[in-house]
């Protein structure tokens, strides 16, 4: 099995589905809490037309709520940006709060040997994780693949 990040701000609708298609991903696991985003620039990855859009790709879709970040770990890291004059869209690199909390109240409780056994039952080959951010340094997605590539020994690979 083969993983894979990738986020959506900076990318148009159909630059995000041919990174998707590029990389022949056949799994799509959306860590996100929330599943919108605000505003019409990014609406094709809000969870219903997500959704829609991958099945017509034949690509699985899956959402691990036990993945992502409560509001109390995102407001540290909004209180990081705001120290920092950097909006969410244009964030370089995590809070290493962020990184700590995230690490000690979600990580250290998320099962993921039975996440990586649930995919291979449903024989996924290529996988990606998903949230917003562009830069997957940016995000809570680049802590959980961190996790795959020293566990597991799974190359990584940022679309």
């Amino acid at each position: 099995m083969e993983f894979f990040t990738i986020g959506v701000y900076n990318s148009t609708e159909q630059e995000f589905f041919n990174k998707l298609l590029e990389n022949r991903i056949d799994t799509f696991c959306d860590i996100r809490q929330r599943r919108a985003v605000r505003g019409s620039k990014y609406t094709f990855v809000n969870s219903t037309k997500l959704q829609k859009r991958l099945s017509e790709l034949e690509i699985k879709y899956s959402h691990i709520l036990q993945l992502a970040p409560t509001k109390e770990i995102r407001v540290l890291q909004k209180q990081v940006d705001l120290n920092k004059g950097e909006l969410k869209s244009e964030r370089q690199a995590l809070g290493e709060i962020f990184i700590l909390e995230y690490e000690s109240k979600i990580l250290e409780y998320f099962n993921i040997d039975a996440f990586v056994e649930g995919l291979e039952n449903i024989n996924s080959k290529r996988v990606v994780l998903f949230c917003i951010e562009e830069r997957h340094e940016a995000c809570h997605r680049s802590i959980v693949s961190n996790r795959l590539e020293q566990k597991y020994h799974y190359k990584v690979t940022h679309i």
